[in-house]
């Protein structure tokens, strides 16, 4: 037998998922993160889910890993020190960067402007010219190159970038210039712009080469760490790491290119999202993925999800595909404030993480969370177990609440409510910016909560955002891990090319996406995707002709052997129209060409539920109270495991399972679909 793992981790568990390639069958485990060493929890955590089903780590000989490193080490600051070098003109390129406007008075007063992830001391200029018709305007003055960087090396820098004008259209200056560097300084780690980012737009380009030195050592550290530690329990296994776009990338490329990682984590629970809503018959879903520290939103349309070509991680924006997830600080571990200057309850972005925790957890935290307002209110029932091995302590709770209600002068029940309901709302905030601010009705896709803690809230989103229904997937806890063992290799390459739409001949197109496919075919070609698994998609970055914003396009390359651009140019006119509320009958130029490859996933059982005869009493375990809309209520708490297809379970009611527990809210009742979600509607 042969098995894979998908590993998520996050801010406060780390989630296993082991998969039975022949059968099908899945186990999963939960351990509490090692934020000091990611790596460690995740080898108990494979250990666990091993030992608890009697599998031989050895048999496992694939291992699919969401990471948040590259994201911590950009947020933290604890990248690499990076020297930059640029063309005779163009130091100040990072902190020139582009114009923003953050908004109204207030945006202006609250903004503040990131430091460059490369300081103007550690920034080296190269006499050189590229032309951008690739043509050289003024040769490389290698002598004074090598100078510079052996002053450079003085500063203490722990990566280089280089990123030269016009690089993109002609690359032999830096690819010289990288020669020089390794000759100088050998044992550097290197970051050249025409190799991360081999388009047009020098900020873009420069940003997004620099950001990828700074994460580079650290994830390159490891992911090779981690690879090792693998190996030495499991012999030789493959570890692939999930991009920031949905796919896999191999572990050396990962470590090469970890700017596109930067959002891997939330990418692997879209991944798992679709995968089950595939099955139940959704094609427009709004994932909703709520952890202990925070919480990502994603819209997906027609089965796909969003993609878009810059990934935000707080101040720094890099040009990288990544899937289309917005983030805010609203987690089961979020803190809940009262600030003595103005006596408003606020609830996050601070979170309590894995260590100390909630004070429910009993590790150690006093600060009241939203999970502690959650197990104050009866939504989290004490008797449950995060984990399979972490009581909760309503007692501890409770201490940890009353701080808040006596701020406030309310009742510790009153309290906990409102910090459920100031989450809630920070979360719906999140859920209309990939819905309602992109063009898209949210009445149109069903909310799918999943996370330790998205199913005792998704109920209450649903409310807010009118989405319906609303689906918990069975092991709603481990889904981004689902999501890591069930996606795919993908890769993908680009290159500038500013021509008119009408202009452009096919032919001449035909050999840059010929070109470009090439390139993306070789790299799953060596980590051993055969040519007939491969699924090939074009791309084209379009604009209406004197614009500067551009939108991507995707299409099949037998739509373009077909009829050419047409139906991009169509299809540029319908987006621009849903996101802009209006088109024009302008001529269009192209900006970018990309082409994307992807790989099969992996061969996964269907989930099936067992039938039922709608009657969910066979999975009661008992009574308890939970308080809503200011009252108890009298509700039951159900064994998820025992529920069957067709039961209804009728709200107030607490759905638990190993991994998350769900909240049907009074008013509201949860039937049991054909795969085991949970799909709660409003009774009226």
């Amino acid at each position: 037998m042969s098995y894979r793992v998908g590993v998520d981790v996050g801010g406060t568990f780390t989630d296993i998922f082991l998969l039975n390639e022949q059968s099908g069958k899945s186990f999963t485990a939960k351990v509490p993160s090692t934020p000091a060493d990611p790596s460690i929890a995740v080898i108990e955590g494979i250990a666990k889910a091993c030992r608890q089903n009697g599998v031989d780590p050895r048999e496992i000989g694939h291992v699919m890993h969401g990471t948040t490193v590259a994201t911590n080490a950009v947020l933290t600051g604890n990248g690499a020190k990076v020297g930059l070098i640029v063309t005779e003109g163009y130091r100040q390129v990072l902190h020139l960067a582009r114009g923003f406007v953050p908004g109204a008075l207030s945006g202006w007063i609250n903004f503040v402007k990131g430091k460059p992830l490369a300081e103007l001391h550690s920034t080296i200029e190269v006499s050189e010219r590229m032309g951008a018709d690739g043509k050289i305007v003024r040769p490389l003055d290698e002598a004074k190159l090598r100078a510079d960087v052996r002053r450079l090396a003085d500063t203490g820098v722990g990566a280089v970038t280089i990123c030269l004008i016009n690089s993109y259209a002609n690359s032999a200056h830096e690819e010289r210039v990288e020669e020089i560097v390794r000759e100088v300084l050998p044992d550097m780690s290197i970051s050249v712009s025409s190799k991360t980012l081999p388009e047009m737009q020098e900020y873009e380009r420069a940003v997004t080469s620099v950001a990828n030195a700074f994460v580079k050592p650290v994830v390159s550290r490891y992911v090779t760490n981690l690879q090792n530690n693998l190996q030495a329990t499991m012999g030789d296994v493959k570890l692939s790491i999930l991009r920031s776009d949905g796919g896999l990338a191999a572990a050396r490329s990962a470590a090469d290119y970890p700017v596109n990682l930067l959002m891997s984590g939330p990418a692997g629970g879209v991944a798992g999202a679709i995968w089950v809503a595939r099955q139940a018959g959704f094609d427009n879903i709004i994932t909703f993925d709520m952890g202990g520290t925070s919480t990502d939103v994603c819209l997906v349309e027609g089965g796909e999800a969003q993609v878009r070509r810059e990934t935000v991680v707080h101040d720094v924006i890099v040009r990288a595909s990544s899937v289309d997830v917005r983030t805010v600080g609203a987690g089961g571990g979020s803190i809940a404030t009262v600030p003595e200057l103005t006596k408003a309850l606020r609830v996050g972005p601070q979170s309590a993480g894995a260590v100390p925790g909630p004070a429910a957890y009993n590790k150690g935290g006093e600060l009241p969370t939203v999970t502690d307002a959650n197990v104050v209110l009866g939504y989290l029932p004490s008797e449950s177990k995060l984990g399979g091995d972490m009581a909760i302590r309503r007692d501890l709770a409770l201490k940890a609440v009353q701080k808040v209600a006596d701020a406030l002068h309310l009742s510790v029940e009153d309290a906990a409510e409102g910090i459920i309901r100031i989450v809630n709302e920070n979360m719906f905030g999140a859920l209309r910016l990939v819905s309602v601010e992109q063009g898209y009705d949210p009445r149109r896709f069903s909310l799918m909560g999943f996370g330790g803690a998205g199913p005792l809230h998704a109920n209450a989103l649903g409310r807010l955002l009118k989405a319906w229904p609303v689906i918990i997937p069975p092991g709603p806890g481990v889904l981004c891990a689902a999501g890591d063992a069930t996606t795919s290799l993908r890769d993908e390459a680009a290159r500038t090319l500013i021509a008119p739409v009408d202009s452009i001949s096919r032919d001449e197109l035909r050999t840059y996406f010929a070109e470009l496919e090439q390139r993306v075919r070789a790299t799953l070609d060596a980590d051993g995707i055969a040519r007939d698994e491969q699924d090939v998609r074009y791309q084209v970055d379009m604009r209406y002709a004197g614009q500067s914003a551009d939108i991507t396009i995707s299409f099949e390359p037998a739509e373009f052997e077909q009829s050419g651009l047409v139906l991009a140019a169509e299809r540029f006119n319908v987006l621009h129209e849903q996101m802009f509320n209006f088109s024009l009958d302008k001529a269009k130029e192209i900006v970018n060409l990309r082409v994307i490859a992807q790989g099969g996933g992996a061969e996964v059982g269907s989930l099936v539920a067992p039938k039922g005869d709608g009657n969910p009493a066979r999975a009661a375990i008992e009574t308890t109270r939970v308080y809503s809309d200011a009252r108890w209520h009298e509700a039951t708490i159900y064994d998820r495991s025992k529920l069957c297809e067709g039961d209804r379970v009728e709200g107030p009611a607490i759905v638990f399972e190993l991994d998350s527990t769900t909240l049907i809210l009074p008013g509201s009742h949860a039937m049991v679909d054909k795969v085991g979600n949970l799909l709660i509607r409003d009774n009226d």
